[in-house]
């Protein structure tokens, strides 16, 4: 079985459909959208795009997934109880509109469909084994590492995980390392 793991698309239609240009030519099996479809500038039509493909695609909550959905569930603003932010705080004024419109654009729709993602999927992928598929981290889809984090602060986290493989996100910049006998 293949696996294309997309992470944080944020609305970028022309560039998911290159993605799915070049998955097409790979003979891919499987999709795994690993969070951040939102926010974007083309929200709803790269959501309809995804939901229109005709393999097995498996989505799981990224924070901007997260953020958008307390926002349309907040009676107003000052009440949204989460914004997606590393740090906890609530967003930075500037950055509000643009959640503001994705969550008007993708409204109702898709709300009740979003709120069902999973924060990790777990798949077993020949060749591979368990592998778990999770936005930030496993613990939280807000929490950053990159490839300079230190191995003794994953060690612990990824230890208990019982997968060969975690495929995460969120920082936008690619790296492939081991933490211990995890990939």
């Amino acid at each position: 079985m293949r696996v294309a793991a997309l992470y944080d698309i944020h609305g970028n239609l022309p560039a998911l459909e290159a993605v799915l240009e070049e998955i097409g030519r790979l003979n891919v099996d499987q999709i795994v959208v690993g969070g951040d479809i939102l926010p974007g500038p083309m929200p709803q039509a790269t959501l309809q795009r995804l939901f229109s493909l005709h393999l097995p695609v498996h989505f799981i909550q990224g924070n901007g997934e997260r953020a958008v959905l307390a926002l349309l569930a907040a009676p107003n603003e000052q009440a949204v109880a989460y914004w997606g932010t590393v740090s906890g705080k609530p967003l930075p004024e500037e950055y509000r509109p643009g959640y503001r419109w994705t969550a008007q654009q993708v409204g109702a729709d898709y709300r009740s469909v979003m709120a069902g993602w999973p924060k990790t999927l777990r798949l077993d992928v020949e060749g591979l084994g368990a592998v778990l598929f999770c936005h930030g981290t496993p613990r939280s889809e807000t929490e950053v590492i990159t490839r300079l984090t230190a191995e003794d602060r994953l060690k612990p986290l990824f230890e208990t995980l019982d997968a060969a493989v975690v495929v995460c996100g969120h920082t936008h910049m690619p790296f492939d390392r081991w933490v211990g006998n995890t990939h």
